[in-house]
């Protein structure tokens, strides 16, 4: 059986210690509110280098079916919206694991 996992990375336009508690908050909000999402971590950068991002989520699906009922459910399309007013930029990565 195979897992999905999806991870993202943040980088905020303004790193103020209010935008970090609103992403952390709404990242963190989805946990137990959308059926198909098996895990999620949230975590903050310590290092703060230049290549550094800000915010890291990690999260786990059964299947690729999984993965996109996340994408569109209506619990995540305000977090969509809320990492493109707070943070430039984004990167996703998808990728399948055996179990």
């Amino acid at each position: 059986m195979r897992m999905v996992k999806h991870i993202v990375m943040f980088k905020l336009k303004d790193k103020t210690p209010e935008n970090v508690d609103a992403l952390v908050n709404a990242l963190e909000g989805m946990q137990g509110k959308i059926d198909s999402l098996r895990f999620l971590e949230v975590g903050l950068d310590f290092k703060g280098s230049e290549r550094s991002f800000d915010v890291v989520l990690t999260t786990h699906f059964d299947d690729r079916d999984g993965l996109q009922t996340y994408a569109e459910h209506p619990v995540h399309q305000p977090v969509i919206q809320l990492v493109c007013d707070l943070c430039h930029p984004a990167v996703v990565v998808d990728y399948e694991v055996l179990r």
